[in-house]
């Protein structure tokens, strides 16, 4: 098997590896994330991410492409959707363009390792393009190693992230801790969905009006 691991970040590449290797599965790490924003989070990211795949002596592919413009343009009419309609095809699909094109047999994602993300519907997606490319889809639900990744991303002292990455995730963190709890209160799931949905209610004119969450 020639793996190609799709990686957004270096802490959710560390629980994937570890068990990938553990399968004697020695996978490429392949970097694509147009949709992390500004430039100083994804500085910080990529950069992050060449030191640990360097330390673990793991092999890593940059494709190096910072992309605030076409990301805005793209996703601008759908904000709540924007991770199903345009983020996730956009990363995925160049993953299997790559692998294609380079002699890989199997493709994967540490996206499957975030609680976060939507990740039914990564799945799906990443089945239709292993179809369309012709190139295996590795199946993991590495979730079940959330907080085992995570406390050793902390204790190899890696840089963690504070939203998904776009900008429109920046936002959403900034009132996320408090919907979440809203939520709850109102015996509503805390998703990552619910929460958008939330506040494109409540902005005015387009922008928030944080008194709506006093």
């Amino acid at each position: 098997m020639k793996l190609l691991l799709h990686t957004c970040c270096a802490p959710c590449s560390v629980y994937c590896i570890k068990t990938l290797r553990a399968e004697k599965i020695e996978p490429t790490l392949f970097w694509y994330n147009p949709n992390i924003h500004p430039y100083a989070e994804y500085k910080a990211r990529r950069d992050c991410l060449k030191e640990y795949a360097k330390a673990q002596k793991v092999k890593l592919i940059l494709e190096d492409a910072y992309g605030l413009d076409d990301f805005v343009c793209n996703v601008s009419g759908d904000l709540i959707n924007r991770c199903a309609n345009y983020c996730y095809p956009k990363r995925l699909e160049k993953v299997f363009e790559y692998a294609r094109d380079n002699g890989y047999d199997t493709v994967s994602t540490t996206l499957l390792y975030s609680i976060y993300q939507q990740h039914d519907i990564i799945k799906n997606l990443m089945e239709d393009l292993s179809k369309k490319y012709g190139i295996k889809f590795l199946y993991r639900d590495f979730r079940e190693g959330w907080k085992e990744g995570q406390n050793e991303a902390r204790e190899a002292g890696l840089y963690m992230q504070k939203y998904c990455g776009c900008v429109f995730s920046e936002e959403e963190s900034m009132v996320g801790r408090e919907l979440a709890r809203k939520l709850k209160k109102r015996g509503i799931a805390p998703t990552n969905q619910n929460v958008r949905k939330i506040i494109e209610e409540n902005k005015a004119g387009g922008e928030l009006r944080f008194e709506n969450f006093q």
